[in-house]
């Protein structure tokens, strides 16, 4: 039975597997970006219906929260892999920016 606990590296190597059966391969870093753009206007649309004021017309298709975050993590993993950005390094990098730069930003919990 597959695990769906994917460590980033497995991400980015699920996906490399199922962009490289295709001849057109990974589509440009500019097209790519439009596609994430597009699918962060979807999970806002989501967010909007579920937490917002904005309700959901009858007709309209059933989506979830989830159902957009992993169409972005799919379509930001293609364009690390198109670039060869390693995902967990670029979460390193990123996250000890933000532990050192906002450390006392915030009010800790007791």
């Amino acid at each position: 039975m597959e695990s769906n606990i994917y460590t980033t590296k497995e991400i980015q190597e699920r996906v490399d597997t199922y962009i490289s059966q295709f001849k057109e391969g990974y589509f440009s870093p500019l097209s790519l970006m439009a596609r994430l753009t597009e699918e962060v206007g979807e999970l806002a649309r989501e967010v909007n219906h579920y937490h917002g004021e904005k309700p959901k017309k009858s007709t309209e298709q059933e989506k979830t929260v989830e159902d957009e975050l992993g169409d972005i993590i799919f379509v930001l993993t293609c364009f690390a892999n198109s670039l060869e950005i390693d995902l967990s390094e670029a979460f390193h990098t990123s996250i000890s920016k933000i532990e050192t730069r906002d450390k006392y930003r915030w009010t800790k919990k007791d």
